[in-house]
């Protein structure tokens, strides 16, 4: 999610690995409990920022067409705001992982992730090979 590497990027640097060093040690398992953290305290914010910006905005439109486009932007809004709820969800059950040593292994083949998959989206679940299959699986389904 491109929201996701935005926010990373300016709060926390990428992990460096030292040549040998175990996968999801405790430096890594802090890492991405920090990018976590941020990410969660920033959506938080946000979604906040909205309901403030929302209240304030409350103005009733004698125009129909004015009230409209107030409504559809509304509406829009707390699309993406629950889209980041969900997220912030999905952020949670993600800590809950690293409290648990389960982070950073492929749900469906128990691979390791990798370490360059979880910078791009820490809250990845599937090893890059399970997610194409997933979503090639998704893809004829579709059709």
């Amino acid at each position: 999610m491109p929201a996701q590497q935005q926010l990373r990027n300016k709060t926390v640097p990428p992990y460096a690995p030292k040549k040998g060093e175990e996968y999801m040690n405790k430096k890594q398992l802090a890492h991405f409990r920090s990018i976590l953290e941020a990410l969660k305290l920033e959506l938080g914010q946000d979604i906040d920022r909205t309901v403030h910006t929302m209240q304030d905005e409350a103005t009733v439109f004698a125009d129909p067409n004015d009230r409209a486009s107030q409504e559809s932007d509304m509406a829009l809004e707390l699309r993406n705001r629950d889209r980041e709820r969900k997220l912030i969800k999905k952020i949670d059950e993600t800590i809950a992982k690293i409290d648990s040593k389960d982070y950073g292994y492929c749900e469906s083949c128990g691979v390791e992730i990798g370490l360059k998959r979880l910078e791009a989206r820490p809250t990845a679940t599937l090893c890059i090979d399970c997610k194409t299959l997933d979503e090639l699986r998704e893809k004829q389904l579709a059709k």
